[in-house]
This record gives C-alpha cells, structure tokens and sequence, in this order.
C-alpha cells in the first residue's frame, strides 16, 4: 500500500513547489515594479519649484508631487516615504529635479532649511540718510516712504519703544530735529518679510542697532559724549571720511575744536542741512557756510540737533576711541584719490586748500 501513494506525494510536492516559485516570482516582480515607481520621472536634469502647503500631510504632498509630475506612483511614494520614516514635511517652496528619486526628493522636503527664501534682502549702506533707507523699502513693494518717515518722526511711538532700545534717550528729542530715528538705522542686509508692518521694519533695523550699541556699551559709557551725541558725531565723520582709516584721527580734529568751543565748520552738515547729498553736489555744499539751518555747524556751537545720516560700527568706534593730534583742520582731495590732509593752523589748511583744490 505505501509504494501505490507515493506518486501521489510526489505530485503534491511538485504542485507545492511551483505554486512557491510562482510567488516568489511574483514577489520579485512587485518588488521589480515597485523599485521601478520610486526611480526618477526623467533622465534629464530639470529643476522645478514645488510648494509644500501649511500643514500639508505627507500624503497631500504625495498627490501634489504626482500631479506636478515630479513622482511616477502615488502608491509606491506611500509605501518608500513611510519605510524611510521622510513623512515630516516642512512648509516651504523647494527647487527640485525631475532627475531625483523619490527618496532624494523627500530628504529634501524633510529639511526646512532646503525652502528657498521667500523674504525681502535688503541692503543699507553706511553713510544712507533714513530718507534713502525709506525709498528703497517702498521700491522693495514693502511700506511707502512717507508711512516710514512719518513714523521715524513720531516721538509717542518713538517713546514707546525706548524700554526696549535703551540707546533711545530724551536728547534726541529736540524741535529742530529733522527725523528722530536719523542716524539710529543700523546699515547693515536685512532680510523682511513680505507683509512686514512699519513697526516691524523699524524694529527689525533697530535690532541690529541695538546689538553693535551692546557690544560697545563699555566705550559708550567712558565717552565724554553723551548716547545721542556720539551717535551724531559719527554720522558727521562717516559723511566726511572716504576711508575707513581716516575715520579716528577726523573724530580727533573735531573734539580738538569741541574742547577749545571751536565751530565743527563740517561742510556735511550743510549738505543735509540744504538737502544736497555730496556725492552728487559737493560743492553746493562748500559754497553755502552760510545756510541758515541748525544743522549747519558754520553757524551754530557744538553739535547739530542729531545724526545728519545712519553711521556704521566704525564711525561709531572712531568716535568712541579718536585719535589724539594737534591737528585742527582736515581737508580731502575730491579731485584725486580722496586722500585726506591735515593741518594743525589755518595757513597750513589753506596751503592744503591751494594745492589739492584750486
């Protein structure tokens, strides 16, 4: 009896047998085809910006990346994001390629710091009246100009800020001041956000200036110049300075002339008195020592009622740390490469005026 069952077994082995091949086989064509769904949707290199959503799923970006074309499967995406555990989205617009498997694709969207910028840069030089830092926010397609001047020149909301600015004193609020914020918009590159608010651009530079007026508090504090005054010192040795090393031994000449009660006679302050920027004009300002303008430091004692534009760091620390000299009188060759003249008389300034002007 056993002999006549045997064939019988080994049939059943063989049926057995085939049906395994036959699922293995199918196995590795699922396995085949599914590897096949996760390969790039081109051969070819090009880049395409996708948006990730708000609160986007990782399932919604699944669908958005298939309807842009930039995945071959739905179903397969699923299946490779949740193995690889690439399911944290992160909102952002990203540049992709259509050239990226999917894995590439999703270790992109899975880093935030993949988004392109959607801010605003801009860039304010040292030396920028707050009048140029306006204009080139409102060309940005941020705030009007006039919005931003207008609150640069509001002293209740400049008051409400002090708490936070502590560089931000009384001194500065004095009825003849053209802008109260003049000369305290740190020029430095910032980056906005496109719906930004005027407060919070104003907040945003004043930041910046906050933090170089923190690293220097110590020098602030030992200067025989008040917060408001060297901060406008400096703006009137960043407008006459051309180079940055002239900067310390300029700041000396002026508090050599503030300690005998000599006037500054900066021709820059005449340049913003009248409006006139030097480098388009200067010698409108030259030729007009009698403009009648608080700002205008041939007629008045001392310093100006405020900043006559933005300084940087540099100007800051020239004045906080001048350069001693017997020096009264400085003059720079505009003709030539700027280079600046000093002199400790005024027959030797004028000897420098014949020589490098006339």
């Amino acid at each position: 009896m056993p002999k006549k069952n045997k064939p019988h077994r080994s049939v059943g082995k063989r049926i057995v047998l085939i049906i395994i091949v036959a699922v293995l086989i199918g196995l590795l064509g699922a396995v085949l085809a599914y590897n096949r769904q996760l390969r790039p949707v081109s051969s070819q290199s090009e880049e395409v910006l996708f948006t990730v959503a708000s609160g986007a799923s990782a399932n919604q970006v699944i669908e958005d990346l298939e309807e842009a074309g930039l995945i071959r499967s739905s179903w397969a995406t699923r299946i490779s994001v949740r193995l690889s555990g690439l399911t944290q989205v992160k909102a952002g617009t990203y540049q992709l390629d259509r050239s990226w498997d999917v894995r590439q694709i999703f270790e992109v969207l899975n880093d935030s710091r993949g988004a392109l910028s959607e801010d605003i840069r801009l860039t304010f030089v040292e030396g920028d009246w707050a009048k140029h830092i306006a204009e080139k926010i409102e060309e940005a397609g941020l705030c009007s100009a006039q919005e931003l001047l207008t609150l640069w020149n509001d002293e209740e909301y400049i008051r409400s800020l002090m708490s936070d600015y502590p560089f931000l004193t009384e001194e500065m609020f004095k009825a003849d001041a053209r802008i109260l914020l003049e000369g305290y918009l740190f020029p430095e590159t910032y980056d906005f956000y496109p719906d930004a608010t005027a407060d919070q651009i104003t907040r945003r530079l004043l930041d910046q200036t906050n933090k170089v007026y923190t690293e220097l508090a110590d020098q602030f504090e030992q200067s025989e110049l008040s917060i408001h005054e060297v901060f406008t010192l400096a703006s009137i040795v960043q407008y006459e300075a051309s180079k940055p090393e002239d900067m310390r031994l300029i700041a000396g000449v002026f508090f050599n002339r503030l300690h005998i009660g000599m006037r500054l006679q900066s021709s820059v302050t005449v340049c913003y008195a009248i409006d006139i920027e030097k480098e388009d004009d200067w010698m409108a300002c030259e030729v007009n020592p009698t403009y009648d303008s608080p700002y205008n430091t041939y007629l008045v004692e001392g310093l100006p009622p405020g900043p006559i534009l933005n300084p940087g760091k540099t100007a800051l620390e020239a004045v906080l740390n001048p350069q001693e000299s017997d020096y009264f009188y400085f003059m720079a060759d505009v003709n030539g490469d700027g280079t600046v003249y000093y002199a400790e008389t005024y027959a030797q300034h004028q000897a420098n005026v014949q020589r490098y002007l006339r």
